[in-house]
């Protein structure tokens, strides 16, 4: 990538100054190129806020239009985003979570306070039924956090058997319940952020928690697990290396949080920002590749056939609540800077295939960077659902390694971003390629050569998302600002893909 310009140095608004850009990206497509995971598209749903009641679950009593409980619009809403992998119950949730309460006729299931988040009081209505039956319903895959900071290795051991066993005693339970047959359950999840709300354990104590636990964790009938370790938040690369090094080899995937944050005290919200506020999270947003690369670089030490997938499993933005709601609920707003992010963000994930088997933006519903608020019966998508819905073709596709020439930009605190970042596919003949323009003002004119790839089509669908301000947003009784829309400028010509990205914009093209 070429540096032209430092921000650093120049006002930002002096970007429009200087034309439009330019930028060539190469694609080099090979047969030894990993297939991206579908799992990289994967959400997640903490009982925190209205993500669970009031997001997904009303009730089978409740008024809003729904089927067996949950809500018919959100559950079109999961369809339409092909949703391949859903994260429960948390987050810190889980490691308070006992999944007995929540089992078995409703009003005879325990209350408790979920202390945190808000002190709201939860009535356990929702639960094992609840989910697996929602990701069955769906054709999700579940992924379980397991509770190990207050939690047993006989009760975790007792729950997957209680989910995945044909006989004995806790099949016999699930199928007093009203569940006949077991689920299947693959991704289970050995504690949740051990480090912080998990337990505030060290990682040499967590490797030996996690090897006790994982022992008790059986397959029963045809059910494998895939067994995932807590790991590092963001920057730990410690954590990763002793995880790996003691208990990597029971391991099948290690997890990794990041949340564009640099002071938890003073976030703000996420409609109120200037230009240097916005390139910063820019900056924030691409510091994700490296972290990927050194936490990668460490799991080549231990595991150099790359068994072990880097698991993603809570990232995203995460702002100020939004003013006359629970700060404990995190209810934020989502604006067209929020979807670069998510796109930004999963160019990255693409480009690290090799390691990188699944993500989860958090969160699904009414919580931090979610993809649709609700209220009442009404539901509203935002920017970042439009991002993850242009994206669906990415999903178990072929990674094309690529090589992005644009201008890098250094924003505040030294960071550095490229203005335009890509990811690239192929699946059943079709060639995708995702591109996202950062810029505020300025359009990009991208040169992607094609014949020189190999790639010989030349029709051309696309379709964008942006937005006359990056402040725009969907809010409840509006007309969408901010959506998914046809793209048509973009050409083939001499051999060469020819595109002009708007500022601000997310494109996805097919070829």
């Amino acid at each position: 990538m070429k540096r032209l310009l430092s921000l650093a140095s120049l006002p930002l608004l002096a970007l429009s100054a200087f034309g439009a850009e330019k930028a060539v990206i190469t694609l080099h497509p090979s047969a030894d190129a990993p297939v991206i995971a579908k799992e990289i598209y994967g959400q997640f749903t903490e009982h925190l806020g209205s993500c669970i009641y009031g997001g997904i679950w009303v009730g089978e009593d409740s008024q809003i239009p729904n089927t067996n409980g949950y809500r018919n619009d959100v559950l079109g809403a999961i369809r339409d985003l092909k949703v391949p992998v859903m994260r429960w119950p948390g987050g810190c949730f889980a490691d308070e979570y006992h999944w007995q309460d929540g089992i078995g006729p409703k009003e005879d299931r325990p209350r408790m306070i979920n202390s945190n988040w808000g002190g709201t009081v939860e009535d356990n209505s929702f639960g094992t039924h609840e989910f697996m039956n929602l990701c069955e319903l769906l054709g999700v895959e579940p992924y379980i956090s397991g509770n190990v900071g207050s939690g047993s290795v006989e009760e975790l051991a007792k729950w997957v058997e209680y989910i995945t066993a044909e006989d004995g005693p806790q099949a016999r339970r699930r199928k007093e319940n009203g569940r006949e047959k077991p689920w299947k359950l693959k991704y289970l999840g050995i504690g949740n952020e051990t480090w912080g709300c998990g337990g505030h354990m060290t990682p040499e104590y967590y490797s030996d928690i996690y090897r006790r636990y994982a022992t008790y964790a059986r397959n029963y009938g045809g059910n494998q697990l895939y067994k995932i370790g807590c790991g590092a938040d963001a920057y730990n690369t410690n954590w990763t290396d002793v995880c790996m090094k003691n208990a990597g080899s029971m391991m099948d995937g290690i997890s990794l949080h990041y949340y564009c944050v640099d002071d938890w005290q003073n976030k703000g919200l996420a409609r109120d920002f200037d230009k240097d506020d916005h390139y910063w999270l820019m900056g924030k947003a691409f510091d994700i590749d490296t972290l990927v690369s050194n936490h990668s670089e460490i799991m080549d030490k231990y595991d150099p056939e790359k068994r072990v997938g880097l698991l993603v499993d809570e990232w995203g933005t995460w702002w100020d609540s939004e003013p006359g709601t629970n700060p404990g609920h995190l209810y934020q707003q989502n604006t067209m800077r929020d979807a670069l992010v998510a796109a930004l963000s999963l160019n990255v994930f693409n480009n690290h295939a090799d390691r990188v088997r699944m993500a989860n933006i958090a969160q699904f519903a009414n919580v931090l960077q979610a993809m649709l608020l609700t209220k009442g019966d009404s539901m509203v998508l935002t920017p970042t659902y439009y991002v993850f819905k242009s994206y669906i073709p990415h999903q178990d596709a072929r990674l094309i390694p690529l090589d992005v020439d644009t201008k890098v930009l250094t924003v505040r605190k030294g960071r550095t971003v490229p203005l335009v970042t890509a990811s690239a596919s192929e699946k059943d003949g079709v060639t995708t390629i995702s591109m996202v323009n950062i810029s505020l003002d300025e359009p990009v004119e991208v040169t992607i050569p094609l014949e020189a790839a190999g790639i010989k089509g030349k029709k051309v669908e696309g379709s964008i998302v942006t937005a006359k301000d990056i402040h725009d947003h969907n809010d409840f009784g509006q007309k969408e600002k901010v959506t998914m829309a046809p793209f048509k400028d973009a050409k083939v010509k001499d051999g060469k893909l020819l595109v002009t990205l708007p500022a601000k914009s997310v494109v996805t093209l097919s070829i």
